[in-house]
């Protein structure tokens, strides 16, 4: 599974590192340690308070990737996958936005897209393709 640190999921929600630890405390969602010892939450757990709190101020400063000169770009949590025989759906919630792609199931399963995995997704006319950023485990 994914895990973020406070700092990066609080750049994915657009709030401060300390209203993440804020909602932890009020049982929002639940902080573990990571095998570094720092404070993580699971990618998982951030979907439902990303697309209630959606926002993207800071995805730049903590996710390099978001910095691309691609117009279309969005960086952002895999917040759900339905796949049948040969083709999947993937939807993303990048700040305010929620992206839809359809892509082959063999191309979901290999980049491991799975709610709470983060990605990037790339438009161009009807055509969205969702990558995983630079050091981004699936």
């Amino acid at each position: 599974m994914t895990q973020f640190r406070i700092s990066e999921a609080a750049a994915l929600l657009g709030v401060s590192d300390d209203t993440v630890r804020r909602w932890a405390d009020q049982g929002r969602l639940t902080l573990a340690r990571g095998a570094n010892g720092m404070q993580v939450v699971e990618g998982a757990e951030l979907v439902a308070l990303m697309t209630e709190h959606a926002g993207g101020s800071a995805l730049a400063d903590a996710f390099p990737l978001a910095r691309t000169s691609a117009r279309n770009h969005f960086i952002g949590l895999v917040t759900a996958v339905q796949r049948d025989g040969i083709m999947a759906q993937v939807e993303l919630q990048a700040g305010p936005f929620r992206v839809v792609s359809l892509m082959s199931r063999e191309a979901a399963d290999e980049l491991g897209l799975e709610p709470g995995v983060l990605a990037a997704a790339s438009a161009k006319a009807t055509v969205v393709t969702i990558d995983l950023p630079e050091g981004a485990k699936p």
